[in-house]
């Protein structure tokens, strides 16, 4: 896939998921302003992808405010000229049970997540409509996103709020030629390290330098870091000008379209619903086949 002559911005992409999207389009042909909150990690991501003949240059600021977004935007027409794809993967966790998050763990978590997608996405939507010549934004979405996770309001809610504002700005920006998706990575990173299903097998791998077994990279979908970046590199292409408004699943072997919500099952009832009405039929009736929610346990080998 040969991205010649674009320029991206990727967030979050000092090290982990973001700096294998980075290296990804660099050695494609993409210029890539790369960010972190650690000037350290910026270098090292900047000087690595340049090693392999790459571009890139790196921007030290922490996403959600404007300014930032702003800095950001500001950086890749200064050092190449425009921008066409920009990649919001900056993301920090506070995880917590209900009753023990703070304001600043639910804050601080949709700051990043929420507020730094959006701002990102408007700046860069602005530039991109200014250039007239299209674009590409992808934002990172999560399975907790999608489906609820036990102790990360903060982080469901930001991630479930980005895949909804993929499909709004899909047809917000739709005459512009920018197309609009969402990622739903799984990778074996840090934070997946801290699932108990999955720490001993990753370990196991890293230790080894053996492959990661099969059923995880097929029926859980999750592999490493390189696993996901095939996405991005299509998406962030030519070849993506007709995909739009989608959350897309990647993972290990697994490729995945998800659904959008739609309604499972319907009753009427003349006149409206009272709740005595409701709980007559519920069990039998509209609430017979009631969805699941969070990820599913791993099935094991």
């Amino acid at each position: 896939m040969d991205l010649t002559g674009k320029v991206a911005i990727v967030t979050g992409s000092g090290r982990g998921l973001g700096l294998a999207y980075a290296e990804a389009l660099a050695a494609a042909g993409a210029a890539v302003v790369v960010n972190d909150v650690a000037q350290e990690a910026v270098d090292a991501a900047v000087a690595k992808i340049t090693a392999a003949g790459g571009r890139a240059v790196g921007v030290v600021a922490a996403v959600g405010a404007t300014a930032a977004a702003d800095h950001l935007i500001g950086a890749s027409v200064r050092e190449f000229g425009r921008l066409d794809v920009l990649i919001t993967n900056a993301g920090i966790l506070r995880d917590r049970v209900l009753w023990k998050m703070s304001d600043e763990d639910f804050d601080d978590v949709v700051n990043v997540h929420l507020r730094g997608t959006f701002t990102c996405a408007r700046a860069a939507a602005v530039r991109m409509r200014e250039q007239g010549t299209g674009g590409r934004l992808i934002l990172v979405g999560s399975p907790a996103g999608q489906r609820g996770n036990f102790g990360q309001t903060n982080y469901a809610a930001a991630k479930a709020g980005i895949v909804a504002m993929a499909r709004t700005w899909a047809m917000e920006l739709a005459k512009a030629g920018i197309t609009v998706n969402a990622v739903i990575p799984v990778a074996a990173t840090e934070m997946t390290k801290t699932i108990p299903a999955f720490a001993p097998v990753i370990e196991e791998s890293e230790r080894t330098g053996q492959p990661l077994p099969a059923w995880l990279r097929r029926d859980e979908g999750l592999g490493t870091v390189e696993d996901v970046t095939g996405l991005i590199t299509y998406l962030a292409s030519d070849d993506s000008k007709g995909v739009t408004g989608q959350a897309i699943g990647v993972g290990g072997d697994r490729l995945a379209l998800w659904a959008h919500p739609k309604e499972k099952a319907v009753a009427y009832a003349d006149g409206g619903w009272s709740a005595e009405a409701i709980a007559g039929q519920w069990h039998t009736g509209v609430g017979a086949e009631p969805e699941t929610y969070g990820i599913p346990a791993p099935k094991g080998a």
